[in-house]
């Protein structure tokens, strides 16, 4: 028997204007995601472009490129390089110099694409830099070290410059940043 006193409970309420705005923004808001992840632009992205260190016999070979250094009677001399998979391609960076007998002849950073082919310069030889290290960070920047000298009046034997280089990736290019690295003491 119903009792009078007690209200009529009901089975299910209907979802009001509330429940489907709550539903209408959590929609937009996994489409919105969707999207940045993975914009839209009439072509698929190419599996496997994530930067990464590879074995130096899947890159080019620095020593079967002609790079372009002026070197005239010496040989071209590889000082470092490294191999990775930038921009989906197998490549090498690589820092070079004139073999030349006297001095400290500066280097020039150039990235290598099969060929091999110098796809890029990253450093020249004017900048008068030595290069004593390169490396690729896991987000496809290439850092570097290089010693370098504050004025001409510096003697060549004795650079006095210490400077961390970073070259990042722009979508056409790469864009090179010097900076001064801190001094090394105890050593």
């Amino acid at each position: 028997m119903e009792d009078p006193s007690q209200p009529e409970l009901q089975a299910h309420a209907r979802p009001g204007f509330r429940h489907w705005a709550l539903v209408a923004a959590a929609c937009a808001a996994v489409i919105a995601a969707a999207l940045a992840a993975s914009p839209a632009a009439g072509r698929t992205t190419p599996t496997g472009t994530t930067p990464r260190a590879l074995p130096t016999a899947a890159a080019p070979d620095p020593a079967k490129a002609q790079l372009p250094l002026d070197c005239g009677p010496f040989p071209v001399t590889v000082a470092l390089s490294f191999s990775a998979l930038l921009d989906g391609l197998p490549s090498t960076v690589v820092a070079a110099h004139c073999a030349a007998p006297n001095g400290t002849p500066s280097d020039a950073v150039f990235l290598l694409t099969p060929g091999p082919t110098v796809r890029a310069t990253l450093l020249g030889e004017a900048d008068g830099l030595t290069v004593t290290a390169l490396k690729l960070r896991s987000d496809g920047t290439v850092t570097g070290r290089a010693k370098g000298y504050s004025s001409d009046d510096v003697p060549r034997f004795a650079p006095d410059l210490l400077l961390d280089l970073t070259w990042s990736h722009n979508g056409t290019g790469w864009d090179l940043t010097k900076s001064k690295a801190p001094a090394v003491t105890g050593v």
